[in-house]
């Protein structure tokens, strides 16, 4: 067994996309080959109404997949293929853009006007880039959760876990998506395939994740003007945390617990042309979903 060491942890940073909603962005538009397969990570949570009632109105997508997981309020959908519904708490939804589509997501906070929701893109390899589109809509009760005798829940959304396996199925990357919350006090030890690239991102609670250099608990150590300095301890909401390579990951939760996605899929190692809600291999390909996109051919299937 070899603990993952922590080569990075940021904090997400605030932005705003579609039509003003406010948002923290953990990773995106960067280095692609960073978390190969996948692209960008968005946590959309606010408790105003204002700062996202506009939503993310009509655009399209090409070439990748959307994962779409939400914790409160409601997200309502629909596409250019005639599709509609509404995501609700603990819902998650797995669009597969493939060749083509456009589509709306307008959230809606609960009673107490509290929204949040996560959206995560994967990469689709070359072959199935112009695929046809499909959608995994996935209802809160059909997600499964585990319990550990220490009290640590995970919910597994895609990939298989302490003898668990998710609902959503067929997905290029072979991902792994998990939602874990450790006790208060706890250290968890977390199995993840040696051959995925890995990332968690906490929004709730505080803890530490130990490096392989300090395995009592230290986030990370790195080298100034000669001399090793200890960073800060990893202090919890919005935090991304990128790991290098290994088989397993080690969490210290903090005095009032952690909550954390842990997400890991195999890297596709391929060119990346990228604008926007499109991603291709080429340049050449991306001028061809421009064209299509002016020419009103972009709906393929």
């Amino acid at each position: 067994m070899s603990i993952r060491p922590v080569l990075e942890a940021r904090a997400a940073i605030p932005t705003m996309e579609g039509a003003g909603v406010h948002l923290h962005r953990a990773f995106g538009f960067h280095d692609p080959s960073e978390l190969d397969p996948f692209l960008l990570f968005d946590d959309f949570r606010n408790d105003d109404p204002a700062h996202y009632a506009k939503g993310f109105p009509w655009h399209p997508h090409r070439g990748i997949e959307t994962i779409t997981y939400v914790l409160a309020g409601e997200v309502d959908h629909g596409d250019s293929l005639g599709n509609t519904g509404a995501l609700g708490a603990g819902d998650v939804q797995w669009m597969t853009a493939g060749s083509g589509i456009l589509h709306q997501e307008m959230p809606r906070g609960d009673a107490r006007g509290r929204m949040h929701g996560f959206q995560l893109w994967a990469n689709l390899p070359a072959a199935q880039k112009m695929c046809a589109p499909r959608y995994q809509d996935i209802k809160a009760a059909d997600i499964p959760e585990v319990i550990d005798d220490d009290g640590t829940s995970v919910r597994v959304v895609t990939g298989s876990f302490w003898g668990a396996r998710g609902p959503v199925d067929g997905i290029a990357a072979d991902p792994q998506y998990l939602d874990i919350s450790v006790p208060p006090g706890r250290r968890k030890v977390l199995r993840v395939d040696t051959y995925r690239r890995s990332f968690a991102y906490i929004f709730a609670g505080s803890g530490r994740f130990a490096d392989a250099s300090a395995p009592t608990g230290v986030l990370l150590e790195k080298e100034v003007a000669g001399r090793e300095v200890r960073l800060r301890d990893l202090s919890g909401d919005r935090t991304l945390v990128r790991f290098g390579s290994g088989d397993e990951i080690t969490v210290q939760a903090g005095p009032e617990g952690i909550r954390f996605l842990l997400v890991s899929g195999a890297p596709l190692e391929e060119p990346v042309a990228w604008h926007g809600p499109i991603v291709m291999n080429t340049r050449d390909e991306l001028r061809q979903a421009m064209r299509d996109l002016r020419d009103g051919t972009f709906i393929r299937n």
